[in-house]
């Protein structure tokens, strides 16, 4: 069937609740779908569904699931600010700081007016006034009278302005503004709130919507039933009919692979059980080796507490299979979270003068850092850390760190170990001739690429693409990554590959496939003869246009190092964002779920949901710790390869 053709019958079960809901995207939302859930500073969280024609190999189907999403909460813009600004004192005056976030975050925002009873109108924000409302003044008739807004409303409203030291909201042009108190205005229901939500909100809209797998079937059936598909009469015009109950699929489970770990631990290989294991009675099969470390809490820790911490940490990175310095390289230091970036930078420069005293050209290896209680400093350190002093840094949070269990401190060790070099475990099969179908018969290398791009409302912002390699092989275990900021929500990757001019050189080749092929070779002595590339973050709209540029860049990429070399390349999209659930056919048997009620980890599907055309599949890679978990649908387009992957 033609995509037309589908796009058009798409449209036609889009319509009635197109008129019914609040569209945003390819969902649909509304405050009868389930009670509002307040998510903090002035917006709550709306229940709806998500709903897309696709072509399968059973014919059309309808994918329907549950989504959620962030709305203004219908309450007056003083109340707003309140809440998003968490004030309490209404008499200060707003910040030039308080306005700019006001703006940013109601700029576009609906409002409809309060003062007068018998007439309600509705203004969009265009931006905050840069004075107090009682300082600002306009003309108010042809003869240039002029008053103040506060003057104003009381004059011709009788309405008496309580919020007098705050801005006004303006609509319409500079030229012709508008000017409203914000006191006189309530923000209209059903706008969504699309700029990115803070960490505390986006836990708050989790927690309202985390559903179990055996849950959120009944509430895709639930939504099904209500939406009355029999009863659509753009449908009844069309001919179209929809089933009311979920498709029954054919699934199998991968087996997983067994683990190697060193052979100076008890037990030198491991079988991952639903998808889990632990490193009990295990050493890590290539421990790294610390010599310099630091560290440095921004909590509020006491010192007693932190030397604790650091010692039960290093002992259990040397437990596991590491070399550890247990002396760190200068004191623990204590510092507040609003100087993080001084006390990083004390830090940096401490450790490099004692290194400096003492002969050594290395650099500090591992900085610790203990977070403050307070969210929100992550980036920042990392920044600091990783793009300003170019150290190696492990965030740890404070509640963790106070009472640290044996666990949490393996995974953090585990954590380590891979940032200073070394190796956790590697597949058995890796140490088997042609144990991994498609990588061990030849050097094989494997890319992951993606692009992340600026929320909306950052309008100049660059998006920023990430392309990473393997850089061992047979074990593929060991990766480098790259980064390359590109144009605003650009997709395709356009440093994969790069021709500059140089005044003394001529065509200078660049570009991060060409730089990461040229590490591989130095870190393993061979050039690769096959890549494997998947590429994640690409809508069905972009396939063919992701394919044929960015695969035209790896080819380039591949003959500029050495004339006729042309690895096959397999390049594979992944997509996380489907919409697909897969859940078990019966709910609470063991040998189909696991302790969350989800299916199995190496649960595949590659038959009936699939494409008619083209080679997908559906594939559970992890076990859902708490709510259902989500397959991956990897799109196989370009294979050089004698047959396909095996998955």
């Amino acid at each position: 069937m033609p995509q037309e053709t589908i796009q058009v019958l798409d449209v036609v079960l889009r319509e009635s609740p197109s008129w019914n809901y609040v569209t945003v995207s390819r969902s649909f939302f509304s405050t009868t779908f389930g009670h509002r859930g307040d998510i903090g500073e002035g917006l709550e969280c709306w229940r709806g569904y998500y709903q897309s024609l696709r072509p399968t190999q059973m014919g059309l189907s309808l994918n329907i699931d549950i989504s959620a999403t962030s709305f203004f909460k219908p309450v007056t813009v003083v109340q707003f600010v309140l809440e998003f600004l968490n004030l309490r004192d209404t008499s200060r005056p707003l910040t030039d700081r308080d306005r700019v976030k006001i703006k940013k975050a109601l700029r576009g925002v609906r409002v409809e007016t309060n003062h007068q009873e018998d007439q309600i109108r509705r203004y969009k924000i265009t931006g905050i006034t840069p004075v107090p409302m009682s300082q600002l003044i306009f003309p108010v008739d042809e003869r240039g009278t002029r008053m103040s807004v506060v003057q104003y409303f009381m004059q011709r409203y009788k309405y008496n302005l309580q919020y007098t030291s705050w801005p006004c909201l303006q609509s319409g042009s500079d030229a012709r503004p508008v000017y409203l108190p914000m006191e006189a205005c309530k923000i209209v229901e059903g706008q969504r709130y699309s700029k990115k939500l803070n960490d505390k909100q986006v836990t708050n809209i989790l927690r309202a919507t985390c559903q179990r797998p055996q849950q959120r079937e009944q509430s895709i059936r639930e939504m099904v039933l209500h939406n009355k598909y029999a009863e659509d009469k753009f449908a009844q015009e069309f001919g179209i009919n929809v089933c009311s109950d979920l498709v029954s699929v054919p699934a199998r489970v991968l087996p997983p692979p067994m683990l190697r770990y060193h052979d100076s631990g008890k037990e030198k290989t491991c079988a991952p059980s639903v998808g889990q294991w632990n490193m009990i009675n295990k050493k890590m099969i290539n421990g790294g080796i610390i010599d310099n470390w630091a560290c440095v809490s921004f909590s509020r820790m006491r010192p007693e507490e932190v030397h604790r911490f650091c010692c039960d940490l290093i002992q259990m990175c040397n437990m596991t299979g590491m070399s550890v310095n247990p002396r760190p390289l200068v004191d623990n230091r204590s510092a507040s979270p609003n100087h993080i970036e001084n006390a990083l930078r004390d830090v940096y420069r401490r450790t490099t003068e004692m290194l400096g005293k003492q002969g050594h050209e290395k650099q500090l290896q591992l900085l610790i850092v203990i977070l403050p209680e307070v969210s929100g400093s992550y980036g920042k350190i990392k920044k600091v850390c990783e793009t300003d002093l170019g150290i190696v840094s492990q965030c740890c949070l404070p509640r963790h760190a106070a009472r640290p269990n044996k666990q949490y401190l393996e995974n953090v060790a585990l954590k380590i170990n891979v940032k200073v070099g070394g190796r956790n475990t590697v597949l058995e099969r890796a140490f088997v001739r042609n144990g991994i179908p498609f990588v061990s018969e030849v050097p094989t290398i494997i890319f992951g690429a993606d692009v992340t791009h600026p929320p909306p409302g950052e309008d100049s912002a660059s998006s920023i693409a990430a392309v990473v390699a393997s850089m061992d092989w047979p074990e593929i275990t060991k990766y480098r990554g790259l980064v390359s900021a590109q144009p605003h929500r650009q997709e395709i990757i356009e440093d994969l590959f790069s021709v500059t001019k140089d005044p003394q050189r001529g065509n200078v080749n660049g570009g991060m496939i060409r730089e990461l092929l040229i590490a591989f070779r130095r870190k393993t002595g061979q050039r690769p003869e096959r890549i494997l590339f998947y590429r994640d973050g690409v809508s069905e709209g972009q396939f063919s246009h992701v394919l044929l540029h960015e695969m035209d860049a790896i080819r380039k990429a591949c003959a500029s190092l050495e004339e006729g070399y042309m690895p096959p390349v397999t390049f594979v999209v992944v997509q996380k964002r489907h919409h697909t659930r897969l859940f078990p056919e019966v709910h609470g048997r063991r040998d189909m779920t696991d302790k969350s009620g989800n299916i199995l980890p190496g649960t595949v599907v590659d038959l009936m949901i699939c494409h008619p055309t083209e080679f997908d599949f559906y594939l559970c890679s992890h076990a859902g710790i708490q709510v259902d978990a989500l397959s991956t649908c990897p799109h196989l387009f370009l294979c050089s390869l004698s047959s396909v992957l095996a998955y």
